[in-house]
């Protein structure tokens, strides 16, 4: 089953900066081929939901792997059965109706 996904990963007990584990999420992410697109307060991924969760908990690992003591994480995530969407087309929909609304 494809899932579109939006992941927020924080390590806690590390200080205050967190961007080079941001950066390790961000290449495993990139590795497992799910498409990864960094906002400014998490990341969306796309692909099969096996794929997605195993990528997931590699970020866990590899942060406590880092000497990240806890790490907590936010997911929110959607599926579909009528037919296949991506990140690109959830974006699309959105601009085209935005332009919509400007010239009516």
């Amino acid at each position: 089953m494809k899932v579109i996904a939006d992941i927020c990963v924080i390590p806690i007990g590390v200080g205050v900066s967190v961007s080079k584990y941001v950066a390790a999420c961000e290449r495993i992410l990139a590795d497992a081929g799910l498409n990864p697109r960094l906002h400014a307060y998490g990341t969306n991924v796309e692909g099969e939901w096996e794929a997605v969760f195993a990528a997931f908990r590699r970020c866990h690992e590899a942060l406590h792997e880092m000497g990240v003591p806890r790490v907590s994480t936010s997911i929110r995530l959607g599926t579909r059965t009528d037919r296949e969407q991506t990140i690109a087309d959830k974006i699309k929909s959105v601009k085209v109706k935005m332009s919509q609304v400007k010239e009516g």
